[in-house]
């Protein structure tokens, strides 16, 4: 097998059986959310996978990325939630693509209603009403003027009402009972317009796993599609890591103790030892933060970074290892070889393991392993 000499490998098989997984606990319809590229796992072969796994609609928070899924003739229902004034254009082909777009304010309402008319069709749209996160949607005050907007205006179908949890992530917070509360209230208020949603949903990947009471007609799942416990602390989920970051060894010497490594020489190698050097830096989407503190395994060991991370390469100090170029030094798995995993990274930068897999850049060549074709 070819190993590319940074890469990230993706396993299509555990995206699909985290959806899969996904699509189990739930009776509502699985929207998996492939935004920013997928969560850095490559947006096709993600969505793909995802619908093989069971997902019956793809979300993306920018217009152009339903669009792209669309060129590549993906025919599934898509949502596309985050806008501005001056992606009219976007907007446009949206409507024609047959996109369903999200709605929260007049101006956007009176937007998606101009593309519909000048393409000669029905848009269909999603309210959202924003329940507490205070990010996008309408306030509640705006809502009732909102709906009724939408519920007289023949070139919109509101297909969807919906919002965004900000506590789903910390079962038993109290904020959690008063969106769902919130939530029942602006659909309520959309029913007293005549606006009476096919598709009601709310639940992210952490409600979708520990909340069926908000799981309504549509779940919202991102980041457990790609096997990241959304409550770390409560385990696994049995949700399967689907991205493994890797590099070959570029150089390996001995040096003697007293050595300074990497800039700034804040790490002094004890003894003699080997250090390995490691093609990736922050240019590739290793935090400068990991500088002594980010784990990699090498050689079946785990070892942790040695002085600062650079912007195209780290050292790694191995020891009495017997290593050589082009052995594999990985970042991090699914940690069923012992290899440090997303979440460990995310532990030692005091991140999240969102941030851990989005920012790896597009130097990093990906391959994909896990397609049934």
């Amino acid at each position: 097998m070819s190993v590319s000499r940074t890469e990230a490998v993706i396993d299509l098989a555990a995206i699909r059986h985290n959806v899969a997984l996904l699509r189990e606990r739930t009776s509502a319809e699985v929207m998996a959310v492939v935004k920013a590229d997928g969560y850095g796992h490559g947006l096709l072969p993600a969505a793909r996978a995802a619908l093989a796994g069971g997902a019956s609609w793809l979300g993306t928070a920018i217009v152009a990325e339903c669009l792209q899924l669309r060129a590549a003739g993906i025919e599934a229902p898509l949502l596309a939630w985050l806008w501005t004034p001056d992606e009219v254009e976007d907007v446009r082909r949206a409507v024609e693509s047959g996109i369903d777009l999200s709605v929260s304010s007049l101006w956007q309402l009176d937007a998606v209603r101009a593309a519909a008319a000048g393409a000669g069709r029905t848009a269909r749209i999603h309210l959202k009403i924003d329940t507490g996160l205070s990010r996008n949607g309408c306030t509640a005050a705006d809502w009732p003027e909102l709906v009724a907007a939408s519920a007289k205006c023949d070139e919109l179908d509101p297909v969807g009402v919906w919002s965004h949890f900000a506590y789903a992530d910390a079962p038993g917070h109290p904020t959690i009972a008063a969106q769902i509360r919130a939530f029942g209230d602006a659909l309520a208020v959309a029913a007293a317009a005549g606006v009476r949603p096919q598709y009601r949903h709310l639940a992210n990947s952490a409600a979708t796993l520990t909340l069926p009471e908000a799981h309504f007609d549509l779940v919202r799942p991102g980041i457990a599609v790609y096997g990241l416990s959304p409550v770390p602390e409560a385990g696994t989920f049995g949700l399967v890591p689907a991205m493994t970051v890797q590099a070959q060894l570029a150089s390996v010497k001995r040096v003697p103790a007293g050595s300074g490594v990497s800039y700034g020489h804040e790490y002094t190698t004890s003894r003699e030892t080997t250090l390995g050097l490691v093609p990736l830096g922050y240019a590739d989407g290793v935090a400068r933060a990991a500088s002594r503190v980010g784990p990699v395994a090498v050689g079946g060991s785990r070892f942790t970074i040695a002085g600062r991370v650079c912007m195209d390469q780290f050292v790694v100090d191995l020891g009495d290892l017997r290593a050589r170029p082009g052995d594999l030094a990985v970042l991090f798995g699914p940690g069923s070889a012992g290899e440090p995993t997303a979440q460990d990274w995310a532990d030692a930068v005091g991140t999240i393991h969102y941030e851990i897999v989005t920012r790896i850049g597009p130097r990093v060549a990906r391959r994909y392993v896990g397609d049934r074709d």
